[in-house]
């Protein structure tokens, strides 16, 4: 995300101008625009004019302000779409009016709070450092299908699904699976050189069950050097192999907990966020009264000082009701003053997808609670 301008504190009102460069930057902006925030940008709308021989329209270039009230996200398309009243008066759009603006890749926007807290400005730091880029890509890989994904420190992005049906190996069918085998890798291979940039990423796995991902491995090698590809060929010490059961993209939690993957990527944020999470679910089976998950267990355990490490998914902060938002920012930053640790989950990773199954918030304690253990707390932060 490329920064252009910001004029913003913690807890007052401010803007920034940004322009989104990547498709985790769109996931950013995601988690950065709520109700109530006011978006500038270039959009378009089409304008009907009497040409004396007939109705025609035509499409004008404007440039609006909207109070936002509804945010849609489409990662495989990547685009937001903002829709909110109009707050600039403009001979085509009336004030008042509602619009949707789109923010895609390449085109600047502004956005304007009332206040910035923590979350806010932590987001804004991370989305504009350019080491936060997608720097580990993976190929799920079994016969007949494999999905393409690129890992960024904040979001995984499927960039590409490749199936096919395959004949069997055995009989008359086996000429034509070694066919239909060669079709199948040949159509994942132009789906990496299309999506894997070699200038960001750091390694790129191979994972699935069975003997296909060795098999392709083969092929990529041999490919490389039949096409030149020069940056396969350079970067062939990059591309490692994992075990997997499935060629899902769920089945990234795996290959992303895996040691020998760990290793290559344990600067990445998805790599801490896989082992805390491992981490908690251990000590859920061999010490229960030091994991707790809801959020109400874990404001309990707040309120005593016990929180050691605080799991939390970012799709807490994705909601309207401002006064929720501010106890969950004061959690982190308490947790944080406190001298634990407190971890944001991408709701865009599989980590924060098993999160989000636990209720979106847990916590690993520095001592046990027994006696918290026992009541039943179905309240909210």
């Amino acid at each position: 995300m490329k920064l252009l301008s910001r004029s913003f504190s913690k807890d007052a009102e401010g803007e920034v101008k940004l322009i989104p460069e990547e498709g985790e930057d769109l996931w950013h902006v995601y988690n950065l625009v709520r109700a109530g925030d006011h978006v500038t940008a270039t959009t378009f709308r089409k304008i009907q004019k009497d040409s004396g021989a007939g109705s025609e329209s035509e499409r004008v270039k404007i440039k609006l302000t909207i109070e936002v009230e509804v945010v849609d996200f489409d990662p495989e398309g990547q685009q937001i779409r903002l829709r909110g009243k109009n707050l600039t008066e403009t001979e085509h759009v009336k004030l008042g009016s509602y619009h949707t603006l789109e923010v895609e890749l390449q085109r600047a926007f502004t956005l304007h709070k009332q206040c910035w807290d923590t979350l806010d400005l932590e987001r804004v730091k991370q989305a504009t450092n350019p080491a936060a880029s997608a720097d580990l890509a993976a190929v799920l890989i079994t016969e007949g299908l494999a999905t393409v994904c690129l890992v960024g420190s904040s979001c995984t992005i499927q960039r590409a699904k490749i199936e096919a049906n395959m004949p069997r190996k055995r009989g008359a069918a086996a000429a034509g699976y070694d066919k239909a085998i060669e079709s199948f890798f040949s159509k994942v291979f132009a789906a990496i050189v299309r999506h894997v940039d070699w200038e960001i990423v750091q390694c790129l796995v191979i994972a699935g069950p069975g003997f296909t991902k060795d098999q392709f491995k083969q092929y990529l090698d041999a490919q490389a050097v039949k096409q030149d590809i020069r940056p396969l060929i350079l970067n062939k010490q990059k591309v490692v192999l994992a075990p997997a059961s499935t060629a899902y993209k769920h089945s990234l939690k795996e290959v992303l907990a895996n040691p020998g993957i760990a290793a290559q990527i344990k600067d990445t944020k998805a790599a801490r966020e896989v082992q805390v999470l491992q981490d908690f679910y251990a000590m859920l089976a061999n010490d229960s009264a030091r994991a707790f998950y809801g959020p109400g267990h874990v404001q309990a355990a707040h309120e005593l000082g016990a929180i050691q490490t605080l799991l939390i998914s970012d799709s807490l902060f994705r909601i309207n009701d401002v006064g929720k938002r501010r106890k969950y920012v004061a959690l982190v930053d308490e947790v944080q003053e406190g001298g634990g640790e407190a971890l944001v989950f991408s709701g865009m990773h599989v980590s924060g997808e098993q999160l989000n199954q636990l209720t979106g918030i847990a916590a690993i304690l520095r001592f046990p609670l027994p006696d918290l253990e026992d009541q039943e707390l179905e309240g909210t932060i």
